[in-house]
């Protein structure tokens, strides 16, 4: 596609300020709900803060070559809610999450080794364009469930799914209008998108307060009580940092209990690798340049891992490279890793400015679904087109991609213990399987040849 930002343009002042927080909140709605679903005192304004963190060290490994941002993982949601099982205490659950990170950044830190010694080859092999292409789909088509649920759910217990499914539709077209129609407005979207859907949801919401009708309350205006919390305004407040409760807990690390963080978090550091390199092969068919190649594969594996134990140190959560960042470069056509500089000093500043958090969190579910219909959407279209060129008239290439679509599709999740894998996760194992097999007679046909 032709981008209207490259990689080392330098966007004007006032469009990288947009085009930062337009990637802010096309990724924020993500990096704050896993810390909501989690719990155990894990907070918003903290893994904020440590996607911002995570995204600058990825930037720093990857030279500013790779244009996408680093948020909470949904893949190690499991992980840590095993980090407080077993009825553990909170300062030991909170340095269990920082161990599991670096469990994690350690597999990708093997990783990254054997690709800088071996090449990528073996990795073309086993995951060619006809396995990563339906994955990558699937990677958007998973978040479907979700997007569409959103759509249809108000804040307030007593809103109306159709109320609601207005403003989701409101804001999506107005998305569509400002990326389609729009000349000045092209390349914000998902900001004029999300403001005019906030604005109808915040409408709807005045206009049933005043009249008791309890069907157009969209917004729940008990968000708004966090502007002065125990009745005194507030600007500014520290995020609840994790490690400031996770290094106390150290001392009371046992074996059993490292045994059991190691089992939650490696197995699934194997399952978010092929989410890495889905992304980073995605993004770099959008911006027409082999990230794998350079800044190299073993840079943005090294950038990752260490940018997801630094999120977890700070705010709880381990981090990854997010498809909606890679969708809004896609949509947008802008790919400066400026913009994504930019965004992770803003995600860290705003993390600590109180009223900006709070209007975040008030934007309403339905709102969000209106803008995920087009970014998860825009992450399935992106994998299918990577497949363009598979002969799908080639029965292997074909068992390959219906098998990966329907073990996704179908939610083949698989649990071992306390270890979830995904429908991402089991469709690409399934996937490799699948196509390993239909090919090996063709292999050995090449070799006695």
């Amino acid at each position: 596609m032709d981008l209207v930002y490259k990689i080392d343009d330098k966007p004007p002042f006032r469009s990288l300020v947009v085009l930062a927080f337009q990637q802010l909140l096309a990724i924020i709605a993500a990096t704050i709900a896993v810390p909501a679903i989690v719990g155990n005192g894990l907070t918003a304004s903290a893994a904020l803060f440590g996607a911002g963190a995570g995204t600058m060290v990825y930037l720093l490994f990857t030279r500013f070559r790779s244009p996408v941002f680093l948020g909470s993982s949904f893949a190690f949601i499991g992980s840590m809610f095993a980090a407080f099982a077993g009825g553990v205490s909170m300062t030991l659950g909170f340095a269990g999450l920082i161990i599991g990170a670096l469990i994690a950044g350690l597999v990708y830190l093997v990783l990254a080794i054997v690709v800088k010694i071996s090449g990528t080859g073996w990795i073309d092999r086993m995951m060619p364009a006809v396995v990563i292409g339906p994955t990558v789909a699937i990677i958007g088509l998973s978040l479907a469930g979700n997007a569409v649920s959103d759509s249809l759910r108000g804040d307030t217990s007593g809103a109306n799914q159709y109320i609601a499914l207005i403003c989701a539709l409101f804001t999506l077209f107005a998305i569509i209008n400002s990326s389609v129609y729009g000349k000045r407005t092209r390349l914000t979207p998902f900001i004029v998108g999300i403001a005019y859907g906030y604005v109808l949801a915040l409408i709807l919401t005045l206009v049933g307060r005043s009249n008791g009708n309890a069907s157009l309350l969209i917004m729940d205006f008990e968000t708004f009580k966090g502007f002065a919390p125990e009745g005194g305004f507030r600007l500014f407040s520290v995020p609840d940092f994790v490690f400031a409760k996770g290094l106390r807990g150290f001392k009371e690390l046992t074996p059993v209990y490292l045994g059991t963080i190691f089992v939650a978090y490696a197995p699934v550091a194997f399952v978010t690798f092929a989410e890495h390199l889905s992304d980073h092969i995605n993004l770099s068919t959008i911006i027409g340049k082999d990230l794998t190649k350079d800044p190299g594969l073993h840079n943005t594996l090294m950038g990752d891992g260490v940018g997801s134990f630094v999120g977890a140190f700070f705010g709880g959560c381990t981090n990854t490279t997010y498809g909606e960042s890679v969708a809004c470069v896609a949509i947008t056509g802008n790919a400066s890793v400026r913009t994504i500089l930019c965004t992770a000093f803003m995600a860290i500043i705003i993390s600590f400015i109180n009223p900006i958090i709070v209007v975040l969190d008030s934007i309403p579910a339905c709102v969000m679904g209106g803008t995920c219909i087009t970014l998860y959407g825009f992450i399935a279209v992106s994998g299918l087109k990577m497949i363009k060129n598979v002969d799908l008239n080639d029965n292997g290439n074909l068992f390959t991609v219906s098998t990966i679509l329907i073990a996704g599709i179908g939610g083949m999740t698989l649990k071992f213990g306390r270890i979830t894998l995904t429908e991402v996760a089991s469709a690409l194992i399934l996937g490799i399987l699948v196509n390993a097999f239909a090919h090996l007679g063709k292999r050995k046909g090449e070799k006695q040849n």
